[in-house]
């Protein structure tokens, strides 16, 4: 599959599942109260440290590898059957004593049908990462869309019926079984069945560099909800969930949809050509546009979004939202950074970067979170600087890319940035920033944002100049083109 076309098929597929998460998410905020999102919100930031190491890096594993043998494909299939139903158990023999910790008896039950993911997550995440492998990212799609939308059915129908905060988990479980099924499916028949040893100390090697990285990130990451939880209150980490969950729909609307593809782009463009300099580029100036683009409007639009998705009983996230997005705009450039090292096998350099960053960060939360939600908001923005300066000078480093060439380029987004923003910024002026209407501002911001974006690209002679015009000819071709008479 082309690059462009695997791009298509990973966007579509990223939409799909953002438009089905924002419907939820719209609904849940409605059925279930703050302190109910922030009981499911504090259990899934503990399990995430299991979910890092719940594969050990075996997908990633899969999709780099040059010389993929069945042998290899059976110590990959060990490795991820063993830690699923390890983690499982150890998920279920925690649950008491979290529940007894935050004393919430709901948490016991939570972690009990999550652990349940772990055992059935194995039977999709081989295929998965196959499938990414050879660019079928129709099927990926197919699957990731199926599981959402199973997953956010039942989610909101529990909750409807008053099942509280494990209505969530069980729309979860769903979603993970309708994936297994289908990654069943799609399984190439030539994948064996029967897990297999040899092969399995490689496996390891490569993921523990890897999974170390990710557990650090983790914990760094999900460092202020488990803070808030405990200093502030649940109530104030479901504050925080529904503000980082509007902001982190950047990840969902872009940057896991171009690095899911350049994963393996870039992999394939190390083996063939030894190098992707160009293609990391022109991946990272798309990325910044738009990403930059997306942070300046919630900036603008900060209240309309959380009153538009949640209403109004998040009024108090909306400060903190802002916050989060400026936060998010300075981690921007160094978006596809990580995808860029993996691409090439750099695990210990991400290992190294990653452990750098999230002692930094920790130390930032720790100090915000021990004071308020909205000092909270000013570390992460401080910390997000400092990771994003570290991420690009580790990948600069590694690649022989001159510092130049890169700043350049990101100077070049960030003037299609801040022309995408005056619309925003109009009505940000025009409607004060804490309005009492929700979709008249949006609409007009929107497509102000939409109009400024366009001329930015053509003021600037962006890259996204080439995928504009390229995808207007498609569209000219296939609507607008006479048919000859029969």
């Amino acid at each position: 599959m082309s690059t462009r076309r695997s791009l298509f098929f990973s966007f579509l597929d990223r939409y799909a599942s953002l438009l089905i998460s924002v419907l939820s998410s719209m609904l849940i905020a409605r059925l279930l109260t703050p302190t109910e999102i922030g009981v499911y919100s504090v259990v899934m930031v503990l399990l995430i440290f299991a979910s890092t190491v719940r594969d050990m890096g075996t997908g990633q594993y899969l999709v780099q590898e040059r010389n993929l043998t069945t042998e290899r494909i059976r110590a990959v299939w060990a490795v991820q059957l063993f830690l699923g139903a390890g983690l499982a158990g150890i998920v279920w023999l925690a649950s008491q004593p979290v529940a007894t910790f935050y004393n919430e008896p709901r948490m016991r039950a939570i972690m009990g049908v999550v652990a349940l993911n772990y055992l059935v997550n194995p039977l999709g995440s081989l295929t998965y990462a196959w499938l990414i492998r050879e660019m079928r990212f129709e099927a990926v799609a197919m699957m990731r869309f199926a599981s959402a939308l199973s997953g956010a059915l039942l989610g909101n129908w529990l909750a409807w019926h008053h099942y509280g905060p494990i209505s969530l988990a069980l729309g979860s479980l769903l979603g993970t079984l309708v994936n297994a099924l289908m990654a069943v499916y799609f399984r190439p028949r030539s994948f064996p069945w029967l897990p297999g040893l040899a092969g399995v100390r490689q496996v390891l090697r490569f993921g523990s560099h890897l999974t170390l990285s990710a557990l650090v990130g983790v914990m760094a990451g999900s460092l202020p909800e488990l803070l808030l939880g405990k200093l502030q209150s649940l109530g104030a980490a479901g504050l925080y969930s529904r503000a980082s969950g509007l902001v982190l729909m950047f990840n969902k609307l872009l940057a896991d949809a171009v690095g899911t593809v350049c994963l393996p782009w870039f992999a394939r463009r190390a083996r063939e050509q030894g190098s992707f300099t160009e293609p990391f580029l022109k991946a990272t100036a798309y990325v910044a546009a738009l990403g930059w683009s997306f942070c300046f409007f919630i900036v603008c639009l900060a209240q309309p979004l959380v009153r538009g998705l949640y209403g109004h009983q998040w009024d108090p996230a909306v400060d903190l939202t802002r916050q989060l997005a400026l936060a998010t705009a300075l981690q921007v450039p160094a978006t596809l950074c990580q995808t860029a090292l993996l691409s090439s096998g750099a695990v210990s350099t991400i290992a190294r970067t990653t452990i750098l960053t999230a002692l930094q960060s920790m130390v930032f939360i720790s100090l915000g979170a021990s004071q308020s939600l909205f000092m909270l908001g000013f570390a992460l923005m401080a910390s997000a600087a400092v990771s994003s300066t570290l991420w690009l000078r580790a990948t600069c480093l590694h690649m022989g890319l001159p510092v130049r060439h890169l700043l350049a380029m990101l100077g070049n987004s960030l003037g299609v940035a801040v022309v995408a923003a005056l619309g925003p910024l109009a009505v940000l002026l025009l409607f004060g920033p804490y309005p009492e209407a929700v979709w008249l501002p949006l609409g007009l911001a929107s497509l102000g944002a939409l109009l400024g974006g366009w001329w930015g690209v053509q003021l600037f002679r962006h890259p996204l100049q080439e995928e504009i015009r390229g995808l207007w000819g498609t569209l000219k071709l296939r609507f607008f083109q006479a048919k000859p008479a029969p």
